[in-house]
């Protein structure tokens, strides 16, 4: 029939092996197939077989991608074809046929659904499968034979020509050129088929060896021919081992220099080659000769005297380079010097190495705010360099940002620093800045941010506190002098005192473990009534770091003994006692307040007022100042607070802590002159005091 003859046609069109395996046809084929019909097949292939589908007969209905009607064939679970509509048998066997093929040793899969209607019937489809030997030598480029490759059903193998042998691999074609030539005094060798371009795929091993009283020279011919790369890498390789290393590889048309004395009585010489090229390779003339001691005992040093080779029974020193420390038997000693002798084998006796100095991981604060740029685990050798920098905006680095290995095994600085930087915190530039004119008694409400350094105390009594650094504040002592323990609460990062029962976010609760009075600030127990409040200054010592932020950062302190000019203005801040709108009552603020005020002449301050009680005049140091204007003053519950100059405007700075909130007249009497602690007196004891109690 016209059927057989064409499936003949199908059959033995193919050159390779191809057996019919069975047929695969719609449901109801040919009388047509039914509306939600469905049909799934699927079968492997055997190891070196491909599967492949044939369609005869296609004739579906049609519809935009195949949605109602349909073929799907999978490779592998991989969509290779979706089929639809009617097809002839020349464009099957031309354009849809050759894809439907499976991978060697894949499976192939077909599914046949239709949806639930049709305008006419369909006679549906039908097709053979067809098992088919796969040719890897001619169709697979992966096959690895790197000479010839024969192909048979199921499978192949590889050989190789008339002086190959096939490795181990089955696939790569070598030659046998391992040889041991030991006991021989002198003779040649070369690479595989010299003169000839040597053998691809080479892996050569010669092996030469002596009586251990002699030792092993080489030359090489000046036609040295080994395959490289344009950027000077071997692609081809001539490698020459002795029991103390390897030298090499060699390649290019440059051999290694003659004579080549090897200091060895044992000498091994390896050659390999890729699959690729046409060069020529090598030749070479060995013989022996007696000892001689090289003139490098061991790398990284120099010896005296200096000589090209030394003979049995001469001795040298040993001085290690600069940067270079002597170890013995894997032990760092004292010394960079060491004596040793040439023996009968060529050998030299000790040898000890000579490493570079190693500087060790530098010692850097496990704060996390000071760290390595780049690494973690940087080199630590001689020259190594290192770089440091701050984790955070708000942190300077105070020091030199490199530093380098030195011979003396320790970090330096380009600039001679030995000890490592130090991050410190920015101080007095806060992010935000009042735009008040300013009116705390009489002052404005600040904004969040701008006056970053204050801290609210609400125990023992209501009052504040100045952040000098990441972990300390500064106060008035009489703000802390009732304490009977070092514990102390400090809030920073609000304007609202009220907030911090509320639990609000940004309140950054601050908690001390060190509270430190002057030395010379006097403490008075009631009822005695204070006349004196010289050296009012204490510092709080947090902790732990507070983690700085737009509204939380330290204010700087002044320059030490600052003078301070009459009427320059500062702004003092606080939560304490202000007066309504009216003027007709005095409450506590629950918001933070500031304002401009300037300072008076020594005259005005030596004008002290009287005590409430005793009617005693009030005491004026030089570890005081005194300032204020018509209706601004500090007041009641600020004390400890700070004073700034310059006075706190848009864009200035940076801020310095010029005084501390420490007393003055009572508020009603509307004075409005407040008494300070001259911060500048005290710099030297903040500084020693922090710097000795940090150490331990």
């Amino acid at each position: 029939s016209l059927r057989s003859k064409l499936l003949l046609i199908l059959l033995f069109s193919r050159p390779a092996y191809s057996m019919l395996l069975g047929w695969v046809e719609s449901p109801g084929y040919p009388t047509g197939y039914l509306p939600d019909a469905s049909l799934n097949w699927s079968r492997c292939a055997h190891k070196g077989h491909t599967l492949s589908i044939k369609l005869m007969h296609l004739d579906l209905e049609d519809s935009q991608d195949c949605e109602n009607d349909a073929i799907k064939v999978f490779s592998n679970g991989h969509l290779i074809s979706v089929l639809c509509g009617k097809r002839e048998f020349e464009d099957l066997q031309s354009t849809v046929n050759p894809s439907l093929v499976s991978s060697p040793g894949g499976c192939l899969s077909l599914t046949f659904h239709s949806d639930y209607s049709n305008t006419k019937r369909h006679t549906g489809f039908r097709g053979f499968y067809t098992d088919h030997d796969f040719d890897e030598c001619k169709d697979d480029p992966d096959n690895g034979c790197t000479q010839f490759c024969h192909n048979y059903i199921g499978g192949y193998h590889c050989s190789c020509r008339h002086g190959y042998y096939l490795d181990v691999d089955k696939h790569t074609c070598t030659v046998s050129c391992t040889e041991d030539l030991s006991g021989q005094k002198n003779g040649d060798l070369s690479s595989p088929s010299w003169p000839a371009p040597y053998a691809e795929n080479a892996n050569c091993q010669y092996t030469l060896s002596a009586e251990a009283t002699l030792q092993l020279e080489l030359h090489f011919f000046e036609d040295f021919d080994v395959e490289q790369s344009p950027d000077g890498q071997c692609i081809d390789a001539l490698r020459i081992e002795t029991p103390s290393g390897i030298l090499g590889p060699f390649c290019g048309h440059t051999p290694p220099p003659s004579p080549f004395l090897t200091h060895s009585h044992q000498v091994q010489i390896r050659f390999t080659s890729d699959g690729f090229g046409t060069n020529k390779g090598f030749m070479l003339h060995f013989r022996t000769r007696g000892t001689v001691c090289p003139s490098v005992v061991t790398s990284h040093s120099s010896v005296t005297p200096q000589q090209v080779e030394y003979l049995k029974g001469e001795t040298v020193t040993v001085t290690c380079d600069l940067g270079y420390v002597l170890y013995t038997q894997g032990t760092r000693t004292l010394s960079s010097q060491y004596v040793t002798i040439c023996q009968n084998t060529g050998v030299w006796t000790p040898i000890d190495t000579c490493e570079p100095v190693d500087c060790g991981f530098p010692s850097i604060p496990k704060d996390g705010i000071l760290q390595l740029v780049g690494s973690d685990n940087p080199h630590t050798q001689y020259k190594d360099q290192i770089q440091f920098s701050c984790s955070s905006k708000y942190y300077t680095l105070e020091g030199d940002d490199v530093y380098t290995c030195r011979a003396s095994g320790e970090w330096v600085s380009g600039g001679g620093q030995k000890e490592m930087p130090k991050c410190i915190a920015v101080c007095g530039k806060p992010e935000n800045h009042p735009s008040g004119a300013a009116r705390i008694l009489g002052g404005d409400d600040a904004n969040m941010g701008e006056i970053p350094w204050h801290l609210l105390l609400k125990e023992p009594s209501r009052g504040g506190a100045t952040l000098i650094n990441d972990r300390w504040a500064v106060t008035a002592a009489h703000v802390v002098d009732t304490l009977k323990n070092t514990s102390l609460s400090l809030y920073g990062g609000l304007i609202d005192g009220r907030t911090i029962s509320n639990s609000v976010s940004n309140v950054v609760v601050m908690d001390s473990d060190r509270i430190i009075i002057h030395p010379d600030y006097v403490k008075v127990i009631p009822p005695l009534e204070r006349t004196n409040f010289d050296n009012d200054i204490a510092l709080i010592r947090l902790a732990s770091r507070v983690n700085l932020g737009p509204n939380l950062l330290p204010i700087c302190l002044p320059t030490v003994n600052t003078d301070l000019l009459e009427d320059e203005q500062g702004t003092v801040s606080g939560w304490g006692i202000t007066e309504s709108e009216t003027g007709r009552r005095f409450f506590t603020s629950p918001l933070l307040k500031y304002a401009h005020i300037g300072i008076y002449s020594l005259a005005e301050c030596e004008n002290t007022p009287y005590t409430p009680t005793t009617k005693k005049r009030m005491t004026f140091t030089n570890n005081m100042f005194c300032a204020g204007a018509e209706g601004k003053d500090s007041c009641k519950k600020d004390s400890g607070g700070p004073f700034v100059l310059p006075m706190l405007t848009h864009g200035s700075g940076p801020y310095r802590l010029t005084g501390i909130v420490s007393w003055g007249p009572p508020c009603h009497e509307r004075q409005y002159k407040g008494y300070y602690t001259k911060v500048a007196r005290y710099v030297d004891w903040i500084k020693e005091t922090i710097d000795a109690t940090e150490k331990y």
